[in-house]
């Protein structure tokens, strides 16, 4: 195995959105360009209602039938009644990785003060990395700006392969 930035990587997206249908996810379909160009793939994308019961599927989904190394979620991780992302990340993962969603949220403060607003968390299910970003195509494109240099690396040491 090679340097771990080599490493391809694989995704789940997993849109959350009571008012958005595949062909409306402009967000999602940024971020799977954007993974496109790294030469990574992209294994599943779908939509999802704001529903704790719904995004937990959809994240186990990702993790464990699609076998991806990271879950994307996008949207629902803000202060509306109905944004739902990071419990539903909570019911079904182990391990937090606080970092990243630091991380995201300090390149975003770099932008708008309304960064820190988010509630964005980002957890391991086994060796899945699971992601909030925001829902907000010019949000979620920032935030991958952020972390997309780490996933390598993470990725490789969650599959043991060391640092």
């Amino acid at each position: 195995m090679g340097h771990s930035n080599d490493r391809e990587v694989t995704f789940s997206i997993v849109t959350c959105s009571d008012t958005r249908d595949l062909n409306q996810d402009d967000a999602g379909y940024a971020l799977e360009k954007l993974i496109q160009d790294k030469g990574w793939k992209v294994l599943s994308h779908v939509i999802v209602k704001d529903d704790v019961d719904e995004i937990s599927a959809a994240i186990v989904d990702g993790a464990d039938v699609q076998r991806a190394d990271v879950v994307l979620t996008c949207g629902g991780s803000g202060l509306s009644p109905r944004d739902v992302t990071p419990e539903a990340t909570r019911m079904v993962c182990e391990r937090e990785v606080p970092g990243i969603a630091e991380g995201m949220r300090a390149h975003s403060m770099q932008i708008t003060p309304y960064a820190m607003l988010s509630r964005a968390i980002c957890m391991q299910r086994g060796t899945c990395i699971v992601v909030n970003l925001p829902g907000s195509t010019k949000a979620a494109t920032e935030n991958w700006e952020a972390i997309e240099g780490v996933l390598p690396h993470a990725v490789s040491m969650m599959a043991r392969e060391g640092h």
